[in-house]
């Protein structure tokens, strides 16, 4: 007897798919349910080569940011998935949303939507009046009308049901249990040997994540090197304070790369840093995913009073908090949790939390859903 064709999830995102680990988890979870995957994103100038194990297909724009960027990428996007074989559409952010409401509404098939942040709340719309309009119709247009969605964290997520009414499911953005062959000396990694490490890590260093003040922090700490792995909005202006202040042979920058080699130095770190401030509504409800790398590290956290982030910090007992973003204040924290040796007085409870946070209990949630609709 013939055996019936796979189906096939087609799943999208605005990024290049480097270093997005949460929609590569995704990606091979979805394939323990014998399911072909197309995964669309776009490409870079610096984008580096994939090797995955289903079809990717990314997209070479004429636009990569702004107004014409989204417009563009939703029509070339709504183009392939009005013509590709697909039997369910899986949009991440509400930047794909638009054309895969389209396309799923026109061909008739189901459409999950993970929504990895409040985007409405982002901190780049909020001066930009028009644009934010536009994000907050399509998703006042589109979003009661969705049947499956998944969002990072139980804050957004009671935020979206408020908003619409609506049933959404969380799926936290957390590492697999992790495998390391082997930790690269710092020598080879080209650190400080004889230098304490802290480390801040992510995709989206820009303004309010607390980060020039931590960079502010250091001239008043010795024998410590901060390293700022990953790109963003306010990477130059560090860069120029670093100069300003002479702190050369305090702070390191490098760009972001992907996620094990990422991990080889935040494996070296004493403290990492997640400390971002409730300045909008996305900062606020936020989880961010370097908390779960520094966890999966084994290192302790210093961390700002964001909600989601306090309650992981107080519940596993494995870090400190900041009163406030007073540059003095957050080298007093940081000194006190090297003086008190925070690594390896927190080292079981950072492992229980790693045990327990981690993706291969996450993904459950996505397999039953899938399951369930894509049989």
């Amino acid at each position: 007897m013939k055996s019936s064709p796979k189906k096939r999830i087609v799943i999208s995102v605005t990024n290049d798919l480097t270093t997005d680990q949460r929609v590569k988890k995704v990606c091979e979870s979805l394939t323990k349910l014998n399911v072909d995957i197309l995964l669309i994103g776009r490409l870079l100038p610096e984008s580096v080569e994939l090797d995955r194990t289903y079809d990717c297909k990314r997209m070479k724009l004429i636009f990569n940011r702004g107004v014409l960027f989204y417009a563009e990428y939703n029509i070339r996007l709504f183009i392939i998935l009005l013509f590709s074989k697909a039997d369910v559409f899986h949009a991440n952010d509400l930047d794909t949303l638009l054309a895969n409401y389209l396309a799923s509404k026109l061909r008739r098939k189901p459409l999950v939507f993970d929504a990895h942040e409040y985007f409405t709340g982002v901190p780049e719309i909020q001066n930009r009046i028009l644009v934010k309009k536009t994000w907050s119709q399509i998703e006042n247009w589109i979003f009661p009308k969705l049947d499956y969605v998944f969002t990072v964290n139980d804050a957004i997520a009671l935020r979206y049901h408020k908003q619409f009414g609506k049933e959404i499911k969380v799926m936290r953005n957390i590492p697999r249990k992790r495998k390391v062959k082997r930790f690269k000396s710092k020598h080879e990694l080209h650190i400080p040997e004889d230098k304490n490490i802290i480390i801040t890590q992510g995709a989206g260093i820009n303004i309010d994540r607390g980060i020039e003040e931590a960079v502010e922090a250091m001239q008043y700490l010795n024998n410590i090197c901060f390293i700022i792995i990953g790109n963003g909005d306010i990477i130059p202006h560090l860069k120029k304070r670093v100069l300003q202040l002479k702190l050369e042979n305090s702070v390191i920058f490098k760009n972001k790369m992907p996620y094990e080699e990422m991990m080889q130095y935040t494996h070296h770190a004493e403290l990492g840093l997640t400390l971002d401030k409730d300045t909008n509504t996305n900062y606020k409800l936020s989880l961010p995913n370097k908390l779960f790398d520094y966890i999966h590290a084994g290192i302790p956290i210093l961390a700002s009073k964001i909600m989601e982030v306090e309650k992981i910090v107080h519940h596993y007992n494995i870090g400190l908090l900041i009163e406030n973003h007073d540059p003095r204040h957050i080298a007093h924290q940081i000194e006190t949790a090297l003086k008190e040796n925070l690594k390896t007085k927190y080292e079981s409870s950072l492992e229980k939390a790693a045990q327990e946070l981690c993706w291969e209990h996450e993904e459950k949630k996505l397999i039953k859903l899938y399951k369930k609709i894509a049989g």
